[in-house]
């Protein structure tokens, strides 16, 4: 017998606005499809924290016993700048301004992307498919929905008419928008567009001469609706009706809508039983943005090159970190609060080693199966991982009472609360163990002091060298330097 059968798991369903009970299509098996990066950039910490989300809630299911699989695309096309219709595509502007293919800054950033994901232990999707392998089945729908009469051609592009549509469907189900107060906020008033409305949104896109990516169509040559490929894709891997999709807050219009409005058009049914939208990071209580340089990309997370860290930080610690708060909530990413998360990570990885020297006694005083029911409930309470984070250091408090000989475990019980406390931590969490910050006595520290008092008089006297190589050679034995505002703090790696 699976774990799932013996659980009822709850999830909150942004179609909704309610937490359901989960119920597969098919029992035993999960179809799940996450909307991926668009790789014309380095993927930032925001994105990172989304894809956790997916990936917990992916370690979960597959706990359980789910057969799942697990689509996440990759956007390599089509996406323009600005969210909008008009303009020009994000990966193509790339290229344009670095001189190079499209498709070199599509590998590049793809590569980044999945480098940055395996320091972070993400399990990788069961299916990753690319917006530019699947033009074919996008000409498909975009053919299908211009016969029902919903979708219309304007020099060359086409277009969702989204009035039409509404006529029997609902556009705005999922953002709770009302179509007659977006058309009456949106008015087009300076007659030049090829849209009959204002909300339409493309399905295919004329390319002009200058633009580099396109391909042959009924209509033109061009290039397909950022909208589309998700349906495409998710649709062919996952069939035309199947069991959750998820993404970003910030997708949720007009990425999402669209994507039901496009699939009820086509196939006549709703694509998804359960939408599932995480929450967004800040910094020091602002919206991360490149532009205003309130950011961090999770290279400088784990080297500590950043004004706004005092140190570098282990991948596990940042994953402990971005744990420590609900999927749907806000969570502000400050140095403080990575520094407190660090000591909390290293506190459960102490305990979990402690643990393996415990030995067996006849009776338990400990209520394992209580705890374990707990952690279980919290995962089970739509992905609840600050709860079960707490309910594992009342596992940490545990620990510390065998190992003080002020409780007890028989053999059965030891095993289970091992087993229970390792599957959490690792399995579903993602946690691994990482060599933690040493404190350093003092008379080492005094010796590191020294080393940084010297390494400031030789950059005083431009002596780049010798100061370049007092960095270097503490490196190379665990001792990494962190230049700040406020002079020159160290670490030790044990």
């Amino acid at each position: 017998m699976s774990l799932y059968q013996n659980q009822t798991l709850k999830i909150y369903n942004s179609l909704s606005g309610e937490k359901e009970i989960f119920a597969p299509i098919h029992e035993g098996n999960i179809g799940m499809y996450v909307c991926g990066p668009t790789v014309y950039s380095n993927v930032h910490l925001g994105n990172v924290r989304t894809f956790m989300s997916f990936d917990v809630i992916f370690r979960y299911f597959l706990h359980l016993g789910y057969k799942v699989r697990y689509v996440r695309n990759i956007t390599d096309v089509g996406h323009i700048v600005d969210d909008i219709d008009e303009g020009e595509d994000k990966i193509a502007k790339k290229a344009r301004i670095e001189q190079l293919e499209p498709m070199e800054v599509v590998q590049r950033y793809t590569v980044d992307f999945h480098e940055i994901l395996n320091e972070f232990n993400f399990l990788p999707p069961s299916i990753e498919p690319t917006a530019t392998g699947h033009i074919i089945e996008q000409i498909e729908i975009v053919k299908k929905i211009v016969d029902t009469g919903i979708g219309y051609t304007a020099n060359g592009s086409v277009y969702f008419d989204v009035v039409e549509f509404n006529k029997t469907h609902h556009y705005g189900q999922l953002s709770g928008r009302n179509i007659e107060d977006m058309l009456a906020n949106t008015r087009n008033t300076d007659g030049q567009s090829d849209k009959r409305n204002p909300q339409d949104f493309a399905l295919w896109k004329k390319a002009e001469s200058q633009h580099i990516m396109r391909w042959p169509s009924p209509w033109s040559d061009g290039f397909p609706g950022w909208h589309l490929e998700c349906t495409a894709m998710s649709t062919k891997y996952l069939g035309n009706h199947f069991d959750i999709h998820g993404g970003g807050m910030d997708l949720k219009f007009p990425h999402h809508e669209c994507e039901i409005a496009q699939n009820e058009a086509c196939t006549g049914q709703t694509p998804v039983n359960y939408w599932m939208h995480a929450n967004m990071l800040t910094l020091n209580g602002k919206k991360m943005a490149k532009s205003t340089g309130n950011n961090i990309l999770p290279r400088e997370l784990l080297t500590g090159d950043s004004a706004f860290l005092s140190k570098a930080f282990a991948p596990s610690v940042a994953r402990f970190f971005m744990l420590q708060a609900h999927y749907r909530s806000i969570l502000d990413f400050s140095d403080d609060a990575i520094v407190a998360a660090e000591k909390g990570y290293y506190r459960l990885m102490e305990a979990v080693a402690v643990l393996k020297d415990i030995t067996p006694a006849t009776a338990s005083t400990l209520d394992i199966a209580t705890w374990k029911a707990q952690c279980y409930e919290a995962m089970n309470d739509d992905f609840n991982t600050p709860i079960l984070i707490s309910h594992l250091f009342e596992g940490v408090r545990f620990i510390n009472l065998l190992n003080d000989n002020a409780a007890t475990l028989n053999t059965a019980d030891l095993e289970v609360f091992a087993a229970t406390l390792s599957a959490f931590i690792f399995d579903v969490l993602g946690l691994g163990h990482e060599k933690a910050t040493a404190a350093p006595d003092a008379a080492l520290e005094g010796v590191i002091n020294l080393l940084i008092t010297m390494r400031n008089e030789a950059r005083y006297n431009k002596d780049f060298a010798l100061s370049d190589q007092i960095r270097d050679q503490l490196l190379n034995l665990g001792i990494q330097l962190k230049d700040g505002k406020e002079g020159t703090n160290f670490s030790i790696q044990k």
